[in-house]
């Protein structure tokens, strides 16, 4: 986080897209210089201090003016004209947020449509939010959020504000997916203050399950891209546990039924059961905001929803069952799972819970009396990704889209970050039409301009590589290392029908090795961009915890991220710190058991698809030798230090745009860099711009005389004896 801070002077915004919904609009060199990116969180300093999320402003706005809604003016206790603080600040995803609201608010709004309305807004404690949703911006999914508001609280839900009570964990919070919200002063009552006998508490909304057989806005069946099969599973279970019991009783088989459908967040999992049960009684529990109270409210309400099931029949789903009844159970859930024991041994009863985390569910809620059958929905491929798009876009006025080019573009993307595609696509083609006057229609740019903004939630929370524009043919010289890249990192992703009629297995893994400086991380980073891949980059000591099982955890969980987000690269940096030869370590094992971790995800029973790992270190002799064997890092690729040509290309593209004068050869320049890096041969146009300013800060270009300079202070950095190892250790392998 930087510690950069601006003093702005803040305008009212009056742009109906922003009103209320917890943004704060700044010039696009205010963003940069806070070292923040579009959507971030940024702290506010007036009279009060709070937070608010980081959007651009319109194209001529001044540098030095911020756009504020009234209601977060309010909550910095601003006027207009007046000067605020404003600085990068660190949000944590709140486990829960508490609110307080006009009684008619509280007792027609549930917690999952409240967390919906807050969803993606950055809160602190006293704070006043409205109800409208933030939808713009990366993890904002909140299709339908306004109707449902509209139809259980009526035409002023736009305008009725809420007070923040409490959150956890204290400080500045964002409102995630699995936040419970719930109304209430977030306190409970201690003995000083017990609640009065006379007026006992209203019971609230979420306890009171609701009924239903449809739900409004849920796709219908044929609507579902990608899960045809996950879906006539579905309704094959369905049809003969409740439409034909008999069948069962009459092949000696049981009745019941209960399903965990799995998937990555935001893959659709609930609007799948949805669309499934589409027509059949249905009781729906919150797992986040149910497992967010009290031992003894929590089995209250699954108490109530069991019985509201069992009394007519139907279908009981339990959304994120994993915040329900986490791996490490509390002893209330000995009690919820009799409850859910319960549901599914009554007659012409079903149990379906979902789970965007199956590994971290209490194991006793695969026992055959309850869940004994799992659908898993799988990460869109590209040809999915396509089609989701097409649904989006199917009622937009477009102009000639090509939406193969944008899902090839977005590996990791699933259903909730693709709408957020298509409405940050929608709001920069709002804005143009706004200011040129002309009918509104989705452009080709308007989706790729998105992508640069949007984040899939496959990716949240974790750092990632700069890929940037660069491309494996802005490369230069490096031809034998840019071949054996393409061939085993991008043929087997974009070729895999190739590797199939020829009947071999694609490689798994490279490792990248040479001098220091010579381009290893810049390669990485132009092949992600030439394939379009999702890169998750650590370095090897990044890994290493002091905790027993941590380290290995941290592999798996890697590993898990890019499976994720296929087709991705895993880039190792620093591979030998790692893994290092087995046997030598004085770490009490440490190492020893992450290079098993890493073997057993490189090779091991579960199989890699559409991962590809790519390690880069300067020692290759320092790497246990079983990662380099077949079948892990089996392509050994030499990244050589720059000879004369690849210095002159190299200058070429540092100095694209870089002014430089008419005496500047950078051919004969490169000829008299001999044991010049490439990171050396950038750092050297870089001190020469800076000589040229320190000579005249009003200087045009840079000119050999500044390069000269230069040279005296940007010594070569290749170690003669180190190259000549890493040549004998190529030549040897």
């Amino acid at each position: 986080m930087t510690s950069a801070e601006l003093a702005l002077t803040v305008r009212l915004n009056t742009s109906a897209a922003d009103a209320r919904r917890g943004i704060a609009r700044l010039h696009p060199e205010a963003v940069a210089a806070l070292g923040l990116r579009e959507w971030d969180a940024i702290g506010l300093v007036g009279a009060r201090r709070t937070a608010s999320v980081a959007g651009l402003a319109p194209a001529g706005s001044p540098t030095g003016t911020i756009l504020l809604d009234d209601v977060t003016m309010s909550n910095a206790g601003l006027t207009e004209n007046a000067t605020v603080l404003v600085t990068a600040t660190s949000v944590q995803g709140a486990r829960t947020v508490a609110v307080r609201g006009s009684s008619l608010a509280e007792n027609s709004i549930d917690g999952p449509t409240l967390r919906k309305a807050l969803l993606g807004k950055v809160l602190t404690v006293g704070d006043a939010v409205s109800l409208l949703p933030r939808d713009l911006g990366p993890g904002t999914s909140t299709v339908g959020t306004s109707r449902d508001l509209s139809r259980t609280f009526g035409v002023s839900w736009t305008s009725e504000l809420l007070t923040v009570a409490a959150v956890d964990p204290a400080g500045t919070v964002s409102v995630q997916p699995n936040t419970a919200v719930e109304w209430g002063s977030g306190v409970t009552p201690g003995a000083d203050s017990p609640p009065s006998p006379a007026a006992p508490a209203p019971t609230p909304v979420a306890e009171r399950p609701v009924r239903h057989t449809t739900t409004p806005g849920t796709p219908a069946l044929d609507d579902l891209v990608g899960v045809a099969g996950q879906a006539a599973k579905l309704t094959e279970w369905l049809g003969l546990a409740l439409d034909e019991p008999e069948l069962l009783h009459r092949l000696g088989a049981s009745t019941r039924l209960g399903v965990l459908v799995t998937g990555p967040a935001g893959v659709g999992k609930m609007t799948f059961v949805r669309a499934v049960v589409a027509g059949r009684p249905l009781v729906e529990l919150d797992g986040p905001t149910v497992g967010a109270t009290e031992a003894s409210d929590r089995q209250g309400r699954v108490r109530a929803a069991v019985d509201a099931v069992a009394d007519g029949g139907g279908i009981l789903v339990v959304s994120d069952v994993d915040a329900l009844l986490p791996e490490t159970p509390e002893p209330v859930a000995s009690l919820i799972l009799d409850e859910l024991r319960r549901a599914v041994a009554s007659p012409g009863v079903a149990f379906v819970a979902t789970a965007a985390h199956p590994e971290s569910v209490d194991a006793r809620l695969r026992d055959p009396h309850l869940c004994d059958r799992e659908l898993a929905i799988p990460l869109p491929d590209g040809n999915t990704r396509r089609a989701l798009l097409d649904s989006f876009v199917r009622h937009v006025p477009t102009d000639n889209l090509d939406l193969a080019a944008i899902a090839s573009r977005a590996p990791g993307f699933v259903a909730a970050d693709l709408a957020a595609l298509c409405r940050e696509a929608a709001l920069r083609a709002a804005s143009r039409s706004r200011t040129g006057s002309s009918e509104p229609v989705l452009t080709q740019q308007d989706l790729e301009g998105a992508l640069s903004v949007i984040r899939p939630l496959s990716r949240s929370g974790t750092e990632e590589l700069a890929v940037g524009s660069v491309t494996l043919d802005d490369v230069g010289d490096m031809h034998e290392t840019k071949q054996a890249l393409t061939e085993a990192v991008l043929w087997p992703l974009q070729h895999p029908d190739s590797f199939a009629r020829l009947g071999v297995e694609p490689p798994r893994g490279v490792l990248l090795y040479g001098p220091p400086g010579c381009g290893k991380t810049y390669l990485v980073r132009a092949l992600a961009s030439s394939g379009h891949l999702s890169v998750h980059a650590v370095k090897g000591a990044e890994l290493m915890d002091k905790w027993v099982g941590a380290s290995e955890k941290a592999v798996r969980e890697l590993f898990q991220r890019a499976r994720d987000s296929a087709p991705s690269l895993v880039f190792l940096d620093e591979v030998d710190a790692l893994a290092p030869r087995r046997g030598q370590s004085s770490d009490s094992g440490v190492s020893d058991r992450v290079v098993a971790a890493l073997l057993t995800e490189l090779d091991g029973v579960e199989p890699l698809r559409d991962v590809v790992v790519l390690g880069a270190t300067n020692r290759p002799d320092l790497i246990d030798p079983a990662l380099l064997r077949p079948g892990r890092l089996e392509r050994l690729v030499f990244v050589p230090p720059p000879d004369a040509d690849a210095r002159a290309a190299i200058l070429a593209t540092a100095g694209k745009h870089v002014p430089l004068a008419d005496d500047v050869d950078l051919d004969a320049l490169a000829r008299d860099l001999d044991g010049y890096s490439a990171a050396d041969c950038s750092a050297l146009l870089r001190e020469a711009a800076l000589a040229a300013m320190r000579r005249s800060i009003d200087a045009a270009a840079v000119t050999s005389a500044d390069v000269d300079v230069a040279r005296e202070n940007v010594r070569p950095s290749l170690d003669a004896a180190q190259v000549e190892h890493l040549r004998e250790y190529a030549d040897r392998h």
